[in-house]
């Protein structure tokens, strides 16, 4: 009798784990189901790296992307071309880390009844970006290969983000087999994940460390006939330039007044200052990590440092990174970090929500104060403001070496010194030689695009 009793009360013991067992699975799949459901390479979801759930549109509602069966793209072709680097293709060649972060906020799950798929149910992604702007930068580009970047500086909204060469998500050329050069790097989104040698642009970071570091410098004047000698090396110029003042410098973009700027500020302030400026950090955000920059003279002889200060030697910049440093000064040392997913909606409930995250510089009000006024200079005096549209823009070009026998990629960064228009922006074409001819007019062309959808007129 005593044995079948404990046989029992083993049975009841063994039935009590089992149900608790099987009530804590219930509670489990209905708190992580839509988990389940929507992790990387689930099937019901992804094709390839990239998730197939939700609706996707820039900021004024344009659809981009209908992702809830199979992948249909928006029926414009340079639109289709201008965003594929950010929504991803149908066979995982180009990912789309910002669906693939929020596909599980984009996924209409109900645990009894499983994916929805009704128009009703169906949830919608609205991205920061302005339509037209993609558009009007890809056209700008012109197949040449570079990036084109604007965003709000004071609230962290990517409105352009274009990475060229491209191609058609529905009209998928032979890119292994391409003899052109044409698709060289295609899968590559320029704007997160490429640095660049930075040319002259970088000369506004050594501005900055020379406001600071270097007292009395605004009042020094710096020579110019051309090129001058360091330790022994030629250190050579654009022009002959004479007499200027450091803002003189900077418009004139002489070489070599910042080989003695750069002097003047020494190794260890450049280093600090490039830390100020994130240049060697990776930027996080939306599920995107952007490449980091270079910039080390730890080693550096007397002529490679002069060098780093103009913008060459080993000096590396992310354009994102720099796009966001350009907003730092814009915005009296502060910048907002980028984002992409403005909101996530389910007819009238919102899933989700940007918020605007700061990052500083530490560098002084009255710093970024004096560089934008040096910034307007170069604009007002030496690119000409007629290219831009009816606002204050401040901005400096870079025409960077690369290599030897090789046309320099032209650079062009700057921002919009207006309340109304809080914009910070840099255009990058590869071998395009000068940038205040190559890359500024582009510029000129997507801020214009931007501006109009600003004001409702995109």
């Amino acid at each position: 009798m005593n044995r079948v009793s404990k046989r029992a009360w083993v049975v009841l013991v063994v039935a009590g784990l089992i149900l608790a067992g099987l009530l804590g699975f219930v509670g489990t799949y209905f708190v992580k189901a839509g988990d389940w459901v929507s992790f990387p390479g689930s099937p019901h979801l992804y094709s390839g790296i990239n998730p197939n759930t939700g609706i996707v549109t820039d900021r004024n509602g344009v659809q981009l992307l209908d992702a809830t069966g199979e992948r249909t793209y928006s029926d414009n072709l340079n639109l289709r071309m201008a965003t594929i680097h950010l929504l991803g293709d149908r066979y995982g060649y180009i990912e789309a880390p910002v669906l693939s972060t929020y596909s599980e906020k984009l996924v209409s799950f109900n645990v009894f009844t499983g994916l929805f798929h009704t128009s009703e149910q169906v949830r919608t992604a609205e991205l920061s970006l302005s339509a037209s702007a993609q558009e009007a930068a890809y056209s700008a580009l012109a197949g040449r290969k570079g990036t084109v970047g604007v965003y709000n500086y004071r609230t962290g909204e990517l409105l352009c983000a274009v990475t060229s060469p491209s191609y058609d998500p529905d009209n998928v050329p032979d890119i292994e087999n391409d003899q052109s050069g044409a698709y060289d790097g295609v899968y590559v989104n320029r704007f997160f994940s490429a640095t660049y040698t930075p040319g002259s642009i970088f000369k506004v970071l050594t501005t900055a460390a020379a406001l600071e570091q270097v007292p009395g410098i605004e009042n020094q004047t710096f020579y110019c006939e051309g090129s001058t000698i360091v330790d022994g090396e030629r250190i050579t110029c654009t022009g002959v330039h004479g007499t200027q003042t450091l803002g003189q410098a900077l418009s004139n973009s002489c070489n070599v007044a910042f080989a003695e700027i750069t002097r003047q500020v020494g190794k260890e302030n450049m280093e600090a200052y490039v830390e100020k400026a994130g240049i060697r950090e990776h930027l996080n955000f939306d599920g995107i990590t952007t490449a980091a920059g270079n910039y080390d003279v730890s080693d550096a002889s007397a002529p490679s440092l002069a060098w780093s200060g103009i913008g060459q030697y080993t000096d590396l910049v992310n354009p994102c990174q720099y796009m966001v440093f350009m907003g730092m000064i814009a915005n009296g040392g502060e910048a907002a970090l980028p984002h992409l997913m403005q909101t996530i909606k389910q007819g009238n409930s919102v899933k989700y929500a940007a918020e605007t995250e700061m990052l500083e510089s530490g560098l002084d009000a009255a710093t970024t104060e004096t560089i934008t006024e040096m910034m307007r200079d170069n604009v007002v005096n030496s690119y000409g403001t007629g290219m831009f549209p009816d606002v204050k823009v401040c901005a400096k070009s870079g025409t960077a070496e690369i290599q030897e026998g090789r046309t320099p990629n032209a650079m062009f960064a700057g921002f919009v010194d207006d309340d109304r228009y809080p914009l910070a922006f840099i255009v990058v074409v590869e071998e395009g030689g000068y940038g205040s001819q190559a890359a500024a007019p582009i510029a000129g062309e997507v801020l214009s695009a931007c501006i109009r959808d600003m004001d409702g007129e995109g």
